[in-house]
């Protein structure tokens, strides 16, 4: 098994003078509909007969009128009886539908002046950030602060993973822990760095995953993440992981060869930096584990998880890109709105990380997998373990802002209904993140809103139909938004290689063309 060229990396310095090269634009100089004679000041923003979709109980609210003040809703009720405040800017919503600002629960953000701007013009107004690195701080800082259109932002402490690590620390921002005191050790500096959780990764001992444990509760954070290989992922919901990513342990608990498989995983031996050598040593074992499946194994553990409000974070659209690597789509229209050379290096390792290895003979196996991962989100869901949505963008045929939408698409699939998909988006990452009133349409709660041209109750699709947005109480409508999408494609199109290269991917490291 060969170490692989995939890794993550610190956004070059020279990349932080285009902070604010895609900032808030403008709201609309003619909105539909004005309150507010010509050259007052605006107060805020009423969108008037609107159906606004309550998220918490399914239904639609129809013919509602939303009051915006600041960064924050004012008033919401029947447009019959809530009058447009004097100097509030009125936007006739009649035949839309309003939703709360998306979440994406899992994210890896690479270019300042592209992917931030494009989770807000997909109605993504929150990401959680999972491999802190210093950049993104700055980022939501200026954000913050209005000078960078820019979703609100939650960052995650460095990867720390066990030794040795799945990724090359000269070249990523992974912490390498060998033993439990590096590891309350890599706990202290995640705090000291600002982090707002703690993540774990798959190589971590046991006993030194107990530690970090320990130690963040010690020290008031929340640990996110991988499950270690070896660890029983029911330990990890005891222990009180908050969120576990992915469904890579959770397949092996529900087996009933648990047992076996975890012998085999524990036999696994790897050099540093060998993601690829670890990918495919796993997919044999998640095979056996899908074919072998005991629904009564898996009822007691997500029974577990939802006694103890262990989030999962299912990240189905990274799984079903990377279970299809063969036959992704390497024409998807989306692809414009990323770097040429990021694309190429992306491109090419869909050979060097997920398909060295691979023998077509085992597409099936692979397909079958992004199958038995909707039934495992679908079983969870029906015993109410709570489910956040994320893409894992920053993978292989995934896009910022975009993916998330397949993401909801995804869960649809596994069995949620619509309205349970947008809580997955809305309001249940929103409690997770500590924000009460986040992630549905009431008096007091951000600002953040998508407008839509169709009913998401009705086809989750309808997402999609974005007519325009707020973000932090800054109003966009369609012409507006689409200017941020053609001036994201055009800031795509004119990045240097060089530019690129020095940046690199936040999921896979620096672009370095030769390596591919």
């Amino acid at each position: 098994m060969n170490p692989t060229p995939s890794r993550r990396n610190l956004i070059a310095g020279g990349l932080a003078a285009s902070l604010l090269g895609v900032v808030a634009p403008r709201a609309a100089a003619s909105p539909a509909t004005a309150a507010t004679p010509p050259g007052a000041p605006s107060r805020g923003v009423a969108f008037t007969h609107a159906t606004v979709i309550d998220v918490e109980r399914g239904r639609r609210l129809p013919d509602t009128t939303v009051v915006v003040r600041g960064d924050r809703i004012a008033q919401v009720g029947p447009s019959t009886q809530v009058p447009i405040p004097p100097g509030v800017r009125a936007v006739d919503l009649r035949g839309a539908f309003l939703i709360p600002g998306l979440v994406d629960a899992h994210v890896h953000s690479s270019f300042a002046t592209i992917d931030p701007a494009l989770y807000v013009a997909n109605g993504v107004t929150t990401v959680r950030e999972m491999s802190g690195r210093e950049e993104l701080h700055d980022w939501r800082d200026q954000a913050d602060a209005g000078e960078l259109l820019g979703p609100r932002w939650v960052i995650a402490s460095r990867i720390i993973d066990g030794a040795p690590t799945l990724w090359d620390p000269n070249l990523l921002p992974v912490v390498e822990v060998a033993t439990a005191a590096e590891g309350r050790a890599a706990v202290r500096d995640a705090v000291a760095e600002g982090a707002d959780a703690v993540k774990v990764y798959s190589r971590l001992a046991p006993d030194v995953y107990r530690a970090i444990v320990d130690e963040a509760r010690r020290r008031g954070i929340a640990v996110v993440g991988h499950t270690p290989d070896e660890l029983d992922v029911a330990e990890a919901s005891d222990l009180g992981q908050a969120s576990i990513e992915h469904t890579f342990t959770v397949s092996v608990a529900t087996s009933r060869d648990e047992r076996e498989l975890r012998r085999r995983i524990a036999a696994i031996r790897l050099d540093r930096g060998d993601y690829n050598g670890w990918f495919n040593a796993l997919h044999p074992i998640d095979v056996q584990a899908m074919r072998t499946y005991d629904r009564d194994r898996a009822a007691r553990l997500f029974d577990r998880f939802a006694r103890n409000g262990t989030h999962q974070v299912p990240t189905l659209v990274m799984h079903d890109a990377l279970n299809h690597a063969r036959t992704l789509d390497l024409t998807d229209p989306r692809r414009r709105y990323l770097p040429q050379p990021m694309l190429d290096f992306l491109d090419g390792l869909l050979q060097t990380l997920y398909l060295n290895g691979r023998a077509p003979e085992q597409d099936a196996d692979w397909a079958a997998k992004s199958e038995h991962q909707l039934a495992l989100v679908g079983a969870m869901h029906a015993a109410g373990v709570p489910l956040l949505a994320g893409t894992d963008y920053g993978t292989c045929g995934l896009f910022p802002g975009f993916s998330l939408h397949d993401e909801l698409r995804l869960l649809v699939r596994a069995g949620l209904s619509t309205a349970a998909a947008l809580r997955a988006a809305t309001v249940e990452p929103a409690r997770f993140l500590g924000n009460r009133r986040g992630g549905r349409i009431a008096a007091g709660a951000p600002a953040d809103l998508v407008v839509l041209a169709a009913d998401p109750l009705a086809d989750i699709a309808n997402t999609q139909r974005i007519d325009g947005l707020v973000t932090r109480g800054r109003y966009l409508d369609a012409a507006e938004r689409q200017a941020v999408l053609d001036r994201v494609a055009d800031e795509a199109a004119a990045m240097s290689p060089d530019t690129v290269v020095a940046a690199g991917c936040a999921c896979h490291g620096p672009v370095d063309p030769p390596s591919v």
